[in-house]
């Protein structure tokens, strides 16, 4: 996995080919798992369970720290251990483990307690008007986004864009998971912060995002913070 810093281009959209959308944000639930932990694959099933709610966005990040006991995870990444480490840096938490869910970067749960996590984003949903518009448009392999927050925020906000595979099939051959195929959804595979935005003026960006790319954006406090906002790259 790659965290590169993007090109990011100023600039308007010719509006004869713009399909726009103003998007309500929907809440972010991120997995932390890993292919070697034999109790992450009810949480894995369960993120697909949310993964076709149209009110969630979930992103599965897969951690490298069990790789030792057997099998290494296809997907696993230190990028990925490392913030979860900053989330729990951040909660004044000493330990990390999985499958652990965190919703909108402030509230973390066990991936396998389905109704707490249920309750959590129902909490967050109750709480999703709080002032931040954000506007996506896209012209071929063009995107703009566009964000207004009112009341501007007394924090600066990272605008992340955070690239993923929507699903893949893994047969794990060895580790506490041998035998087992299990399908994996959403797999975070690149992070890019794009800017630092401090809504006091609205932000406007345009960037380049091939079509077969999926993407979403997130607009997140810095330190592991609340994510304030989120939106689909379609």
């Amino acid at each position: 996995m790659r965290y590169l810093a993007a090109r990011i281009f100023a600039g308007l959209l010719c509006l004869g080919s713009v399909q726009a959308a103003a998007q309500v944000p929907p809440v972010v639930v991120e997995l932390f798992t890993s292919q070697g932990c034999a109790s992450c694959p009810p949480a894995d099933a369960f993120l697909s369970e949310l993964a076709a709610r149209e009110d969630v966005l979930v992103l599965a990040f897969h951690v490298d720290y069990w790789d030792y006991i057997g099998w290494q995870d296809s997907f696993g990444s230190s990028e990925n251990t490392a913030r979860q480490r900053g989330y729990a840096k951040s909660g004044a938490r000493k330990m990390v483990y999985t499958p652990q869910m965190i919703i909108n970067g402030s509230d973390h749960v066990v991936g396998t307690r389905f109704k707490d996590v249920n309750d959590l984003i129902a909490q967050h949903r109750a709480q999703v008007d709080n002032g931040i518009d954000i506007e996506v448009t896209r012209n071929q392999a063009r995107v703009q986004i566009r964000a207004a927050a009112a009341p501007a925020r007394t924090m600066p906000m990272m605008v992340q864009l955070v690239r993923y595979v929507p699903k893949e099939t893994v047969t794990i051959e060895h580790g506490e998971n041998a035998g087992q195929t299990i399908t994996y959804v959403n797999i975070v595979t690149e992070m890019t912060q794009l800017a630092v935005w401090d809504s006091r003026e609205p932000l406007n960006l345009d960037l380049e995002l091939l079509r077969e790319e999926n993407a979403v954006l997130l607009l997140q406090y810095l330190d592991f913070g609340t994510i304030e906002a989120a939106a689909r790259l379609k």
